[in-house]
């Protein structure tokens, strides 16, 4: 399967439980690290639910 990189790019103060768990799920824990998973259907879940705190890094 392809890879997919993410990058947190905004803090989580502020932001619900919920998706303070999504980022710690996809391996963000602090601002600016950039996390390399597979483009499977459930990552790219958790990448829409937190959409407004990461990007995708080419």
């Amino acid at each position: 399967m392809p890879t997919i990189k993410v990058k947190q790019v905004k803090s989580r103060i502020g932001a619900p439980a919920d998706q303070k768990r999504t980022l710690d799920a996809l391996g963000l824990r602090k601002l600016n690290r950039v996390v390399e998973h597979e483009e499977t259907p459930s990552i790219l879940g958790m990448i829409k639910k937190v959409k407004h705190l990461v990007t995708i890094v080419k």
